[in-house]
């Protein structure tokens, strides 16, 4: 605990000096890692699949370093070492699903009968992965002049990407459409993304590249040690939360104190049930099934993390987030959060603004960034100002293939799950107008703006003015009720909100 103890007990002024004096990689420890990485792939290149009958036509496309060290957040003798074995015999991601097993076996068999050849010592480490086949082989390798040993994790994977430029990935969606349609468990084939995952943390500025350091320094040192036996969130998810609060903090900017990102980061943390995050540098919502997979991503229980490499990579979909917020709450009572004015520093909201467009039929639509945390009251405050409303407000919006919804005044975009751009309808009313939703039998509904003593007959013909079939083809139904054209809404106890279905002649 001597290391955990030095960081609580470092004033928060003077945590840029710790940082570079007890964090940074030195050199004779970056040059052991770098000679530790050339050896091991040399071995997998001309050592491992050459001498198997089955697997002698397996080429080695490329390895490509992933972890700290890849991403350039390596701490001094501390190193996790991600080797992303890309190999020929996978040809897609269910082939590599059921070879994986096979190479890692092998490669196990190959580094203990190799181990000599390396000049180093190496020790195999397994993991239990309950019913699964194991997903990567991990080791440590120690050289025999040192104490210090670098844990390294090779992860055989399918080489989806080849040589696509990532700039250009979004041109290319059918990548995420195989992904999503082949995956079995969370991020499975992740490690076939590593270098956008690489990309995304190593362009960072070198300031936020110490921040990182910090924020693992802290879950290393500070968080393990309490929990050694308990499953907690990837270091992986503490980086992208991390970045995540740089970019809301500063506007990703380069100079920053490094005490207020390390507070926000640990106040961001104690927050975690209300955190949804993900973005959009390489996926989007253009394309339907990825849309539609990542929405549903989104409406899962917080906190959320979307890789932002891997859309099925949730990484707050993990046990251990209340240890990681008891342990952040503590840290912000400790000598290295504290400042002068803490009001002052970064404000980071757990959430993304959502863009709203909101849509009044006869009027222009308007787009808004919302707070999804934010009460939907003062979004409709902000409508009446833009639309000049001096009646009441209705919001809904509709999910493809659900039912159309009000939104209350009273709670939040978050309450319903809405993390993404979303189409709102607003109607307004005067009393004693109440709103009834139509729908359709295609699932789609609409909404109109009638009064109780209104009958059946008056809301058929309000549908024809709107653009909908003619009144006389028109079949309205409720459940368990008779409706008869002479019906009034009120004695057919409809209700402000109730959804009345529509058929038309003929297309039964």
């Amino acid at each position: 605990m001597e290391a955990s103890q030095s960081l609580y007990e470092t004033p928060s002024d003077s945590l840029d000096t710790f940082v570079e004096q007890s964090l940074q990689p030195k050199g004779d420890w970056k040059e052991e890692v770098q000679d530790a990485w050339q050896r091991i792939c040399k071995f997998l290149r001309d050592h491992c699949f050459q001498d198997e009958p089955l697997l002698s036509s397996t080429r080695v496309i490329k390895i490509v370093k992933g972890g700290s060290s890849g991403k350039g957040t390596t701490l001094n003798h501390t190193s996790d070492v991600d080797l992303v074995l890309f190999l020929s015999c996978f040809s897609s991601f269910q082939n590599q699903a059921l070879l994986r097993k096979v190479i890692i076996d092998l490669i196990e068999l190959k580094l203990t009968q190799y181990s000599k050849t390396l000049a180093y010592s190496i020790s195999i480490v397994h993991h239990r992965e309950g019913k699964r086949d194991p997903r990567s082989l991990s080791f440590h390798v120690q050289a025999k002049k040192r104490s210090e040993a670098i844990k390294v994790d090779l992860l055989p994977a399918f080489d989806v990407l080849g040589n696509m430029c990532p700039d250009t990935l979004k041109k290319s969606p059918e990548i995420y459409e195989n992904l999503i349609n082949s995956y079995s468990h969370p991020g499975e084939f992740s490690p076939s993304f590593v270098v956008l995952q690489r990309r995304f943390v190593k362009s960072r500025p070198a300031k936020l590249k110490n921040l990182l350091r910090l924020v693992k320094h802290w879950y290393l040192q500070c968080l393990k040690p309490k929990y050694q036996k308990v499953a907690l969130p990837s270091k992986y998810a503490m980086e992208l939360l991390t970045i995540y609060s740089w970019e809301w903090g500063t506007s990703e900017s380069e100079n920053f104190n490094l005490d207020e990102g390390f507070i926000a980061v640990m106040k961001l943390l104690r927050e975690y049930e209300a955190i949804c995050i993900y973005w959009t540098k390489y996926y989007d919502f253009q394309n339907k099934v990825v849309r539609t997979f990542i929405k549903r991503q989104l409406k899962e229980s917080r906190p959320v993390i979307l890789d932002p490499a891997d859309p099925t990579n949730n990484l707050g979909k993990t046990r251990g987030w209340d240890l990681v917020a008891k342990e952040a709450a503590h840290c912000l009572k400790q000598a290295c959060c504290r400042t002068e004015d803490p009001t002052e520093g970064w404000h980071v909201q757990p959430a993304r603004d959502v863009l709203v467009t909101v849509r009044q039929r006869g009027e222009k639509a308007h787009t808004l960034s919302v707070n999804p945390y934010q009460p939907i009251w003062k979004m409709k405050a902000e409508l009446k100002k833009k639309y000049y409303c001096s009646g009441r407000q209705r919001l809904s919006f509709q999910e493809r293939g659900e039912e159309r919804q009000l939104l209350s005044s009273r709670k939040t975009l978050a309450d319903y799950g809405i993390f993404s751009k979303v189409r709102v309808w607003m109607l307004e009313t005067f009393p004693p107008e109440i709103q009834v939703f139509v729908k359709e039998a295609s699932g789609r509904s609409k909404s109109y703006a009638v009064e109780p003593d209104d009958t059946i007959r008056d809301l058929k013909y309000k549908i024809e003015e709107a653009g909908g079939p003619l009144a006389n083809s028109q079949t309205l139904k409720l459940p368990d009720r008779k409706v008869w054209n002479s019906s009034t809404l009120s004695d057919l106890q409809i209700k402000d909100c109730d959804t009345i279905m529509m058929f038309i002649k003929g297309d039964r």
